[in-house]
């Protein structure tokens, strides 16, 4: 660049850029410019989901992998009930009378007092109207159905699973109360162990739904009546 001055006392520079010439009529008094750029905001990182770890990673593992079971994220690990299975929930001594009426493979699982009898899809909408056939409705029994739309919390896999368990160091997290006293056999079919109405008067394996429901409704009546007689008031 070669200055020159005006007439003024203005001083010009001629930039040569290549073969051509350009001349710069910024005046020298000016002040430097300054570089404005635009400020990008980047985006904040997202963390990753939660990778479940230890025992959670293993029962969950079990459940989805080895049986075909649905589960829902978060600890205590909790099974979708209404897709593969329902659920009688019903007092323990009720349901430990149920038991004869059950297969081997026939899961059954306990938790606070309380056992819960694994029955095919579909039969909680199918109980109201067996218990009217049974003739216990209008009774007030402790017998809960669970369908589409709930949960079972999840317990530990059963001995069977044994080579799948966590390090020692895992094994003392329990999976709450929720034990099985009939643990779920390996594989994926569970359906032809499970108590169905299908089975009434048939010849096949399941085990007959009606006969599971109307053993339990008696037993819960029978505990009913003896709470009831407990509390009724000496009058000798």
């Amino acid at each position: 660049m070669r200055p020159s001055q005006s007439s003024d006392g203005t001083v010009f520079g001629t930039l040569r850029i290549g073969d051509g010439t350009r001349s710069n009529r910024t005046p020298s008094s000016s002040v430097a410019p300054v570089m404005v750029g635009s400020l990008s905001t980047l985006p904040l990182p997202v963390p990753a989901p939660r990778r479940p770890s230890g025992p959670e990673r293993w029962i969950r593992n079990w459940y989805e992998n080895e049986l075909g079971w649905a589960t829902v994220p978060g600890w205590p690990v909790r099974l979708v009930v209404g897709r593969r299975f329902d659920v009688l929930d019903v007092p323990a001594e009720a349901g430990r009378a149920a038991l004869r009426h059950l297969r081997p493979g026939s899961p059954v699982a306990a938790q606070d007092g309380r056992m819960r009898l694994l029955v095919a899809a579909g039969s909680a909408q199918e109980l109201p109207g067996l218990l009217r056939w049974l003739e216990w409705d209008g009774v007030g029994l402790d017998l809960v159905a669970l369908g589409e739309g709930t949960l079972m919390d999840a317990p530990p896999p059963g001995a069977g699973a044994a080579a799948a368990r966590p390090p020692a160091r895992d094994r003392s997290v329990s999976q709450g109360a929720a034990v099985w006293v009939r643990p779920p056999g390996p594989g994926c079919e569970v359906e032809a162990s499970l108590p169905t109405l299908s089975a009434l008067g048939g010849t096949g394996g399941s085990p007959d739904l009606a006969r599971v429901v109307d053993t339990v409704a008696a037993q819960c009546h029978r505990l009913r009546l003896r709470r009831v007689c407990g509390r009724r008031p000496d009058r000798s």
